[in-house]
């Protein structure tokens, strides 16, 4: 049994951890929980559904939205707009049926998913659980443009169009 003397002095030690408490933001509550910093970030455990392969980092962004590209949940992209308001790729998501792992790498094997390919430079390197690195593909200054690639995508379009309407 706990004397008069033990009960206030719990009682007190009570009133301070409360206050203390009510002091904190959430982040410091989190932090404060037994588990702490040992809770593991979402993509780094390695059971989910997606490959996540990161283009740019984190901090460049305000906003973001996911947007499903191809077949319905197989492969989507997570754009990010910036503080001046423009929006490039932040990283993409490959449905796991549609890549494979072979040594730190990632390979994209899916019809519409290797699309995503085209916006990437270099491979895929893994970084943990199911997060991968890759570069962006490099910017095009205005000055060097039409590209020839550009240009020859427009004699196509022009050509298909011809036959469409000639038909």
């Amino acid at each position: 049994m706990a004397t008069l003397k033990q009960r206030k002095a719990a009682q007190r030690n009570i009133r301070k951890a409360q206050a203390r408490w009510r002091s904190m933001s959430k982040r410091q509550h989190s932090l404060a929980q037994p588990e702490g910093r040992g809770r593991r970030r979402p993509g780094t455990g390695g059971h989910g559904n997606y490959f996540r392969i990161e283009l740019r980092p984190k901090a460049k962004y305000v906003a973001y939205r996911l947007q499903d590209v191809g077949r319905s949940g197989h492969t989507k992209r997570l754009a990010g707009r910036t503080a001046k308001g423009n929006w490039s790729t932040k990283s993409w998501l490959v449905h796991k049926g549609d890549a494979t792992v072979k040594n730190g790498r990632l390979f994209i094997k899916a019809g519409k998913a290797t699309s995503i390919l085209k916006g990437i430079r270099g491979s895929i390197r893994h970084l943990k659980g199911d997060i991968f690195f890759a570069k962006p593909r490099r910017n095009v200054p205005e000055r060097e443009k039409p590209t020839t690639r550009q240009r020859a995508a427009y004699r196509k379009n022009i050509k298909k169009a011809q036959r469409a309407r000639w038909s």
